[in-house]
């Protein structure tokens, strides 16, 4: 499917849904031997697994999947399915004893909106994986890690709107691609390009009129994303696409990268094309309108992919 992440080469993407608890996770799958990787975490209250491991200065270089998932901080166990589909096939990297899969992962909170007892688990993660086999797209909507993913909620829950996931890609002048996935579940207002309000109550506007009433509770809001792309990045040159990824959380979320926000920026490079120095201001600024778009149609999705990928 064109305009999603899924048309990166080596990129493929995958769902868990449980559509009555509303809560799921989503995985990204890299080729089996690894991507550049990096990670910008700008939100304040993020919750997150192997993230350090992104760094530019740390050792290992590449990652073998992404994951993302409801379920707040007991999300992050559904890692261990994706590290345990992947170990099953030996990828991972290498050590004296085994191959060890590199699965950094972010959640969300989605506690309050649907059953709060249950929460993406390894199962989750691993039927994710196969899911991803089987689908041609990651699709846009309320399914995956976005099932439960709610925007507008600074002013209180009860002005809160449904948000989603959302994917969408662009095709660069020499012919590389990048693409995004973003799941949506921001404190603030999803907005279009003009600024007008997509989801949400109009919190800036009301924030400058009569100042916040009550304080939103710590943690409960995030947008996660993920950037691919098939240009061959550095693990500096990917930690500064994530870096200026985020410039598209802040063309279409208002407000964006508040303190109950935990909102990070993944960057994958399958490295399938070699980079041309003088192209790098056409990736970052592709970036941010992909991940501007991502976001937008998290929340005004007209079609849906199911779970078969048509």
């Amino acid at each position: 499917m064109e305009d999603d992440i899924t048309q990166v080469p080596g990129i493929q993407v995958g769902h868990w849904t449980d559509h009555e608890a509303l809560t799921g996770c989503t995985v990204v799958l890299l080729p089996p031997g690894g991507a550049v990787g990096s990670v910008d975490v700008r939100g304040a209250a993020p919750g997150t697994r192997e993230t350090d491991l992104l760094r530019p200065e740390r050792t290992v270089d590449v990652v073998h999947a992404i994951l993302l998932s409801g379920g707040s901080a007991f999300g992050l166990a559904a890692a261990d399915g994706v590290m345990q589909f992947l170990s099953e096939r030996g990828i991972g990297v290498a050590t004296r004893e085994a191959r060890v899969p590199i699965v950094p992962a972010a959640v969300l909170y989605d506690l309050g909106v649907g059953d709060p007892q249950v929460r993406p688990d390894a199962a989750a993660g691993r039927h994710a994986c196969l899911d991803a086999q089987g689908r041609t797209a990651c699709g846009s909507g309320r399914f995956g890690a976005g099932t439960g993913a709610t925007v507008g909620k600074l002013l209180g829950p009860d002005q809160a709107v449904r948000g989603g996931i959302g994917s969408a890609s662009i095709t660069l002048p020499n012919g590389g691609t990048v693409g995004a996935l973003a799941v949506v579940n921001a404190v603030g207002d999803i907005v279009d390009g003009h600024g007008s309000v997509l989801a949400g109550p109009g919190t800036v506007d009301t924030l400058l009129e009569d100042g916040l009433r009550s304080t939103p509770p710590l943690g409960s809001n995030t947008t996660l994303v993920v950037v691919a792309t098939d240009i061959a990045l550095t693990k500096t040159q990917a930690h500064r696409l994530a870096t200026v990824a985020h410039d598209g959380l802040a063309l279409a979320i208002r407000p964006v990268h508040t303190s109950y926000d935990g909102d990070t920026v993944f960057t994958v490079s399958t490295a399938e094309r070699e980079a041309d120095p003088t192209e790098t201001v056409v990736l970052e600024a592709a970036a941010v309108e992909v991940v501007a778009r991502a976001i937008r149609r998290a929340v005004t999705w007209v079609w849906f992919v199911s779970p078969d990928g048509t």
